[in-house]
């Protein structure tokens, strides 16, 4: 029995859903211990048996929120102590965030091995916290920002873990020369309206014949669709604009240029379909992990990243035109992401499991 930690947001959810299905595959138990927003996301870890124990942040509920914190917290692992006793796992595997505090601190109690998964640029508060105890460090990047050197014989570079639709993107041909480019725009649920307001004003400056070539598929809010379909229709676009794509891996394969803001899910995609982006790194985001995020991407080539504050119509049409208008440079900057990508990363972190839990 491995059990898995996560819980929160997707960023979290996802790998942690890809490393129970890996190793299902190799015939090994899997136990989810999350929080009750773990729970949300449909279609992750159907099938797994999940156990909800409490939990808390500082840093959504403030400071001053520390005792009732610290509270939760002791009561998620007195839970996830009695769990462990019941089921005797192996070995824990946290993803990062406060919703794995309680069950990696269980396990380390109880002298389990534990491992923990970063999926950032940059280690997370929880990870940093832990590191330092934890038997093992998985990461996604070469360079993580945060890392102590003596942890080094510790950590192995795994990568994020992906799910199979996006690793079926990876096959999916890119043609730099197509009479027709089309532009991807997600925003994901926490940033999506600077996007809003901002790309179309972009496409907008695009020379004439760029325009006529382009397709627009812009994952926004349901609140800004209407003044964005008139813009781009203004701009003699076409665009097709919704606020949920139930397949966005294949509008990702499909598309020539992604803009998008840069969390950890996002830029695993990108470099498993080997797709450029320019990125918007969420300025709110924890330790400004984004920009480290979109940094890694952006100085291998595959990317181009601009900050928030800078992310004006005439900055983006620019970028915009230097890749889509230079056929020569979008192909080499999809080869540049291309390599950036792992996808074998739910392998590699699966062996690492196995080693440990052995």
């Amino acid at each position: 029995m491995i059990v898995l930690a996560a819980g929160g947001t997707g960023g979290h959810m996802v790998p942690a859903h890809v490393l129970a299905g890996e190793l299902a595959a190799r015939g090994q138990s899997v136990h989810l211990v999350t929080d009750t927003r773990g729970l949300r996301f449909p279609g992750l870890f159907d099938g797994v048996p999940r156990t909800v124990v409490e939990s808390g942040s500082v840093a959504r509920s403030g400071l001053l929120s520390l005792p009732s914190v610290a509270f939760s917290v002791l009561k998620g692992l007195s839970a996830a102590r009695a769990l462990f006793r019941d089921i005797r796992p192996r070995a824990v595997v946290g993803f990062g965030g406060y919703p794995a505090l309680p069950g990696l601190l269980a396990g380390l109690s109880m002298r389990l091995p534990c491992l923990i998964h970063e999926q950032n640029a940059v280690l997370g508060r929880v990870n940093r916290l832990l590191a330092p105890r934890v038997a093992a460090i998985a990461t996604s990047y070469p360079q993580v920002r945060r890392m102590e050197p003596g942890w080094a014989a510790r950590t192995t570079l795994t990568g994020n873990p992906v799910r199979a639709a996006v690793i079926a993107t990876r096959a999916v041909p890119f043609d730099a020369h197509a009479a027709r480019l089309r532009l991807l725009v997600t925003g994901g649920s926490q940033g999506a309206k600077v996007l809003n307001s901002v790309v179309p004003t972009a496409v907008a400056l695009l020379p004439e014949t760029l325009r006529a070539r382009l397709d627009v598929v812009h994952q926004g809010r349901d609140e800004d669709a209407e003044a964005m379909r008139t813009a781009y229709a203004a701009a003699g676009v076409t665009a097709t604009i919704r606020a949920y794509f139930e397949d966005l891996p294949s509008e990702m394969a499909a598309a020539h240029l992604v803009v998008a803001r840069a969390g950890a899910s996002t830029v695993a995609e990108l470099t498993v379909a080997g797709r450029p982006a320019i990125l918007v790194p969420l300025p709110i985001a924890a330790d400004d992990h984004q920009t480290d995020n979109a940094r890694a991407m952006a100085g291998a080539g595959g990317a181009v990243m601009i900050a928030q504050p800078d992310f004006a119509p005439s900055r983006l049409a620019a970028a915009l035109e230097a890749w889509l208008g230079n056929p020569a440079a979008l192909a080499a900057a999809a080869a540049a992401a291309h390599g950036l990508g792992r996808p074998d990363a739910a392998a590699r972190l699966a062996d690492l499991v196995m080693d440990l839990a052995a």
